[in-house]
């Protein structure tokens, strides 16, 4: 045989494309393992010479073809001292006494020694002649390669990390044991299959679109976080983290994408817990700037709902018991309704929620059974952590509010009272839909703090609330309730009580009837605020009334005055007292302390009047002037005090130029041009009261006169 016959027809040049999966066929692609071992054939005649000799051959022993070819193989490959050996074995084969297999120091061209592992076999041809062929690897790269090969295996079995690997096609080929207990199923259960089909229970859209994208790419995503239920733990969710990134071999051919998994379910609690700690620090932090920023009552409720909605809660509600706002006393041990007001709901979307919530302002009646009753009459928040429809009843005011929180998906629900000084004022309920999370103790913690803080808030701006009722109803008892028209003059005037508590109380103004026709004007301003201050303005107003009865000279009255403002306890007033003569076409002006009067004669453009200012009433040790002003028909008057025309953003020349601006429009009634400057210079933010009297001097008969 030649070694035509030995090597058979030559190959085809071009392979044809390998079959599908599962097919048969010839391969395009052969793997490179055979490769990195170098595995050399040579084929021995009857006679021991060398008659086929592989690239592979050359490589590992040295000899090229031209040099082995036809030479007795002992003598190239073989030492003296093997020789006699070697020719026993080859002859053992060749008569048909089987194969022979170990590791044999061969002869390198170079005259070195290397141990080369061996595979010897007897070939027949068709003739019936006798050929051996020799497979021979170095061993040092064979042991290499079985030693990566069993360390792989063992790095894989015995790793406590879950290992995986899977086919271009996305198919499971390998799942280590420890990933098996991970995901509670065999690896026989998951090899074969692709994710969705083994472990469909897993974000498979996540985990298949990471693997596409590291098998397309080739560079490994590290440290996804995924996190789910597996059969391994059903009861609880777990968190892994996987890391993705692609298989090649040694020629480079992409062979698949492996993935490491790592349970980190207790690092992945303790940084939500921590998440969660910090969410609660910035909500109180934010609660303390947030809530009580004024003293009113409807405003703190709904800044305390607003810190909680959308960060804390998708849905609160603050009720405040009814009995609170009105100082009654509610019966709280017994079986009886609840009385509450609504005083704010906030959702974080559009839900049924807010449908289902008592409206605001409203009162309603809350049943014992109530969960918000019994955290109001226990003084203790109660949680619901997972609500189930047969807690709608007690959530909810009435069937049909019970049917809109099945329809808004609640699934976790808070009550908490609001205490502040040992009082229940009222509740805070609070709701989770769209937010996953349900309600944990820690949470009912943070809960119970703000509440706490909004009710102290709460209760002082009910304290306050109480006292501006008390410091306006006295006020509007003190001031007159409707001056009479005096004679010659026409009067209007005005008073706007501050928004704020403790602004309310000081300013007032009188319209007096005096001797011969006469009329006083007075408008005055005691410093300070609430009930004191408007007790104090009462007694001034009473002592003006008395002086000015005994028809005294306007600067003499603000004497009388300054002296009893001395004694009522550091009392401080600004006041402008005027008299008006209708015979003598005149008025006397005297001024303590106070802005300056307006003066619009028909005619000509508005003017401040220049008078001597004096110092304020309670100043003591000074006198006050009179200023005498000549009077006429259709000529204006104008009284005011400060809150009228005093604000923080602006000068008060600026602001008095607009008070004449205003005047110098075209003439309208009193009664207008009182609207007109109210609602054009009264601040905004309402924190001052303002008293204003406006005179027009009118035809008085001649007969009168």
């Amino acid at each position: 045989m030649d070694a035509a016959e030995m090597t058979g027809p030559e190959p085809a040049r071009e392979p044809q494309r390998g079959p599908e999966r599962g097919g048969g066929g010839p391969s395009q692609e052969p793997g490179g393992l055979l490769d990195v071992l170098g595995v050399a054939a040579v084929v021995l005649n009857a006679e021991g010479r060398i008659v086929l000799w592989s690239p592979q051959a050359e490589a590992l022993f040295g000899w090229s073809a031209a040099e082995a070819l036809g030479r007795p193989a002992a003598r190239v490959l073989v030492d003296e001292e093997h020789v006699t050996w070697v020719l026993s074995w080859f002859a053992r084969i060749m008569s048909g006494g089987g194969s022979w297999a170990g590791v044999f120091p061969v002869r390198h061209k170079d005259g070195s020694r290397q141990l080369t592992e061996f595979r010897n076999m007897r070939l027949e041809d068709s003739r019936g002649g006798h050929y051996a062929l020799m497979l021979a690897t170095d061993q040092v790269t064979l042991r290499r390669l079985e030693r990566d090969l069993a360390l792989s295996l063992r790095l894989v079995e015995q790793s406590p990390i879950g290992l995986a690997a899977v086919g271009p096609d996305l198919r499971y080929i390998l799942v280590n044991p420890a990933l098996e207990r991970i995901n509670g199923i065999p690896a026989a259960q998951q090899l074969g299959h692709t994710v969705g089909e083994a472990l469909p229970f897993l974000d498979v859209r996540g985990i298949e679109s990471a693997m596409r994208t590291v098998l397309a790419g080739g560079n490994p995503l590290l440290d996804q976080l995924t996190v789910g239920r597996t059969p391994a733990d059903p009861e609880r969710e777990r968190a892994w983290s996987v890391s993705y990134y692609r298989l090649d071999d040694t020629g480079g051919r992409v062979v698949g994408v492996a993935t490491s998994v790592v349970d980190v379910t207790e690092q992945h609690s303790s940084a939500i817990a921590a998440a969660a700690a910090r969410r609660r620090l910035t909500v109180l932090a934010d609660a303390s700037e947030r809530i009580g920023t004024t003293l009113d009552l409807d405003v703190t409720a709904r800044e305390l709902a607003d810190v909680l909605v959308p960060e804390f809660a998708d849905f609160a509600a603050v009720d405040v018991l009814d009995s609170v706002l009105f100082d009654t006393t509610a019966r709280t041990g017994d079986g009886s309704p609840a009385v509450f007001r609504a005083l704010a709901i906030k959702t974080a979307y559009r839900t049924p929620m807010a449908d289902a919530a008592d409206p605001v302002g409203e009162i309603a009646r809350y049943d014992a059974r109530r969960l918000v009753t019994r955290s109001v009459r226990k003084g203790r928040p109660l949680l619901v952590a997972h609500v189930t429809e047969a807690d709608l009843p007690r959530i909810a005011r009435d069937e049909a509010a019970a049917e809109q929180l099945k329809q808004a998906r609640i699934h976790s629900y808070m009550a908490v009272p609001l205490r502040a000084r040992g009082q229940v004022l009222g509740a805070l309920d609070m709701i989770r839909a769209r937010n996953p999370r349900p309600f944990t103790d820690d949470d009912v913690v943070l809960a119970t703090e703000l509440a706490a803080r909004a009710a102290v808030c709460i209760d002082n701006a009910r304290w306050y609330q109480r006292q501006r009722h008390a410091a306006l109803a006295l006020q509007r008892h003190l001031l007159p309730d409707r001056p009479p028209q005096p004679p010659g003059l026409e009067v209007a005037y005005r008073y706007q009580p501050a928004d704020s508590a403790v602004e309310v109380g000081g300013d007032w103004f009188d319209v007096i009837a005096l001797a011969d026709d006469k009329t006083a004007l007075v408008v005055g301003d005691v410093m300070g605020s609430g009930i004191n201050a408007a007790a104090a303005m009462g007694q001034l107003r009473t002592a003006a009334r008395t002086l000015a009865r005994l028809d005294l000279a306007p600067a003499v009255v603000l004497t009388h005055l300054d002296g009893i403002a001395e004694g009522l306890d550091e009392t401080i007033a600004t006041c402008i007292y005027a008299v008006y003569d209708p015979r003598g076409r005149s008025c006397r002006v005297a001024c303590a302390g106070h802005l300056p009067p307006v003066l619009t004669r028909l005619g000509n453009p508005p003017r401040l009047l220049d008078l001597p200012t004096g110092v304020p009433l309670g100043v003591g040790g000074t006198s006050f002037e009179d200023v005498l002003l000549e009077f006429g028909e259709g000529d204006e008057l104008l009284l005011y005090t400060d809150g009228l025309v005093e604000t923080r953003d602006h000068a008060i020349d600026t602001r008095l130029r607009a008070l004449t601006d205003l005047l110098n429009r075209e003439r309208r009634s009193l009664e207008e041009t009182c609207d007109l400057l109210l609602d054009a210079l009264h601040h905004h933010d309402g924190s001052d009261d303002v008293a204003l009297l406006l005179a027009r001097a009118r035809t008085w008969p001649l007969s009168r006169r």
